[in-house]
């Protein structure tokens, strides 16, 4: 694609979400107790078509995720083809983030050049990752982790294959949102202590089909809600899917120990085991790390 292409087709996105920006921005503060959005076409579609062609299968750069919470779950934040890499430029341009910040009333955004914890995402049939909150604090900037943009690109995707963005108000224990991750849908919420979601029902999508993502998260050097002072911790999950969601933890678990105890000593093992249950016991949030 030539310079000139490039800059067209930012442009074209630019306008493209400048135009909208008003239903946008009703969508957001309609959503309660938390902001959040979903949008279709959110890219021009020959910008959507061009990510998913080039979108990679995972290979040895990939990594893979087996927790008691998640599994089946690859992610790449580098090495890039030269279109995505140009998409995480096109969501950290200043023009953006302005439009972000026009959106969601949240000021003075920062994107993440690294894409800690973002880039691609990846989730391969079984896969699941339980409703949650995001850490709230990045651990190496320290900044404030204030909103997630998921752009999903999952053509053909059928409601028995699962897979489904579940936003949750956990105080009433209410699913509020149950979202397709349909191709070039972008979904967009806030990041603060009330804010759970996940996709908690194990992938029934037939292999090699898998459920991808592009994800990016912002920051910002204050905050001036509520959430402010909260302590500083890595994700918290919640468990919403009753007896079966807790087989399902049990048996992710399992499989979590026997991967750890290939990969690492025993000692190294007992010491993360011991680590996990002192925080537990003196009530401390998930360590940000």
């Amino acid at each position: 694609m030539s310079i000139k292409e490039k800059s067209m087709q930012v442009e074209s996105t630019l306008a493209r979400l400048e135009s909208r920006k008003g239903e946008l921005r009703q969508k957001w503060f309609s959503g309660k107790p938390f902001h959040y959005l979903f949008v279709d076409d959110f890219l021009p579609s020959e910008l959507a078509e061009d990510l998913l062609a080039c979108y990679p299968p995972p290979d040895n750069s990939w990594a893979k995720t087996t927790y008691v919470h998640q599994s089946n779950k690859h992610h790449v934040q580098s090495g890039f083809p030269e279109p995505i890499k140009e998409y995480f430029d096109l969501v950290a341009m200043p023009k953006f983030l302005k439009l972000v910040s026009e959106i969601t009333g949240i000021d003075d955004l920062i994107a993440d050049p690294k894409l800690f914890g973002g880039g691609l995402h990846q989730t391969f049939p079984d896969g699941f990752l339980d409703v949650h909150i995001d850490y709230n604090i990045h651990p190496e900037t320290k900044l404030y982790r204030r909103l997630n943009l998921l752009v999903y690109l999952n053509k053909n995707w059928e409601r028995e294959y699962e897979g489904y963005v579940e936003l949750w108000d956990m105080e009433s224990e209410k699913l509020l949102e149950n979202i397709a991750p349909i191709f070039n849908r972008a979904v967009m919420f806030e990041t603060n202590e009330i804010s759970y979601h996940g996709h908690p029902v194990p992938l029934k999508c037939p292999p090699p089909m898998t459920r991808k993502s592009l994800a990016v998260y912002y920051y910002s050097k204050e905050r001036d809600d509520q959430y402010r002072s909260a302590r500083e911790h890595n994700t918290i999950y919640k468990q919403t899917s009753g007896l079966q969601g807790y087989v399902k933890t049990f048996c992710s678990s399992c499989r979590s120990f026997v991967e750890r105890l290939r990969r690492e000593s025993p000692g190294e093992l007992c010491g993360h085991l011991m680590k996990k249950c002192y925080r537990k016991i003196k009530g401390l949030p998930p360590e940000n790390k």
